[in-house]
């Protein structure tokens, strides 16, 4: 991949980046907005409310979480020249994938094979005994 492609894509990493931080400061003062609500409602169905949202949100924050960890691994791989290169099989990533997908580290050729392997282990871990 050319330089000009590679600092483009640098761009859209950071953009994402800087896109989930600001999600998660959200995500954490209305998580604390919540937490200071419930002990303020006497109603339990109230307080059940506000925990199952509060659930949801700390699941939404995980999700950033580990995606941010997926950025920071793509932009080092930017940085030691092996960005857009397929983890698995050593081919280069399309770059319509990787505008699809710019944290990926498989090309789309290996990527279905592991799904297809998922969903056959998955179908014999799952079936009932005769």
């Amino acid at each position: 991949m050319d330089k000009e492609k590679l600092k483009e894509f640098n761009q859209i990493l950071l953009k994402m980046k800087q896109d989930i931080l600001e999600e998660t400061s959200r995500l954490s003062n209305s998580i604390q907005t919540g937490v200071s609500k419930e002990t303020r409602l006497p109603d339990p169905n109230d307080r059940a409310s506000v925990e199952t949202d509060a659930s949801v949100l700390l699941r939404l924050g995980d999700r950033n979480r580990k995606l941010l960890l997926k950025i920071d691994a793509a932009l080092k791989r930017i940085k030691d020249g092996t960005y857009g290169i397929c983890e698995i099989c050593g081919e280069e990533i399309s770059e319509e994938r990787l505008r699809y997908r710019p944290v990926t580290t498989q090309c789309i050729k290996c990527k279905t094979e592991l799904e297809d392997e998922e969903k056959q282990m998955k179908q014999k871990t799952t079936r009932w005994p005769k």
